[in-house]
């Protein structure tokens, strides 16, 4: 099987007059199909780093990003703008919803930025995967967190994404919330067999995988298995 998402020596260093400061340090990676990989490590290893460039959000300094055979790092903007579109979804830790539109035009959004346009049967699969059937004509202002972070991870996937990166998910909710969208998340890629990259510093949320890359001052140090 090839791996939907691979990194081959990756560097990122950021240059501030003459300091220099290498977040990434040859990452080499590879993630497949259908895996729910979390990337753990302290603040400022690089975690976060290394999730935008993998999805295209961040230019590599030197290395390759391989997203479902397309190299990243030698794609223009505009390339690496449209293949971000149409093949990764993207959940983070603000929930980044538009706070005029409510939870069902937020979703459906996406799936017309997409270029697919609207897709009833998947809208009805996801809004009840979530929960969020009887939440749908709320606005983000009328929402807990938990809810709001459930209408990102609809927006995140309503178009099929081949892999969903998650950059501390969990980060703005509370205990019982947390649980809730990281059970959700296990959910998604057991049904739904969706490839999920999800950084977190926090071990507990890191078990929600089924596997666990360790990272520490730019590099990958080891990875295990989770439940």
């Amino acid at each position: 099987m090839e791996p939907i998402l691979k990194t081959e020596n990756l560097w990122k260093v950021y240059r501030s007059g003459k300091v220099e400061f290498a977040a990434l340090r040859g990452v080499s990676i590879q993630i497949f199909p259908g895996e729910f990989i979390s990337v753990m490590g302290p603040s400022g290893c690089g975690k976060s780093t290394l999730l935008h460039v993998m999805g295209g959000l961040a230019q590599a300094t030197s290395g390759h990003v391989l997203l479902d055979g397309n190299d990243l790092t030698t794609m223009g903007d505009a390339a690496r703008t449209l293949l971000r579109r149409h093949k990764v979804g993207f959940v983070f830790q603000r929930f980044n919803l538009l706070p005029t539109l409510d939870a069902y035009h937020n979703i459906t959004l996406a799936q017309h930025i997409h270029g697919n346009g609207f897709d009833p049967h998947r809208f009805e699969l996801i809004a009840r995967l979530l929960g969020l059937t009887d939440r749908l004509h709320h606005k983000p202002s009328e929402l807990s967190g938990g809810e709001q972070q459930r209408v990102a991870l609809a927006r995140a996937i309503i178009s099929e994404p081949k892999i969903v990166l998650a950059d501390e998910p969990t980060g703005n909710l509370d205990t019982k919330s947390s649980e809730s969208v990281l059970s959700l998340l296990r959910q998604l890629n057991k049904d739904l067999g969706q490839t999920i990259v999800m950084i977190t510093h926090n071990p507990e949320a890191a078990t929600y995988g089924n596997r666990v890359l360790h990272m520490r001052d730019g590099v990958v140090v080891n990875g295990s298995s989770g439940h």
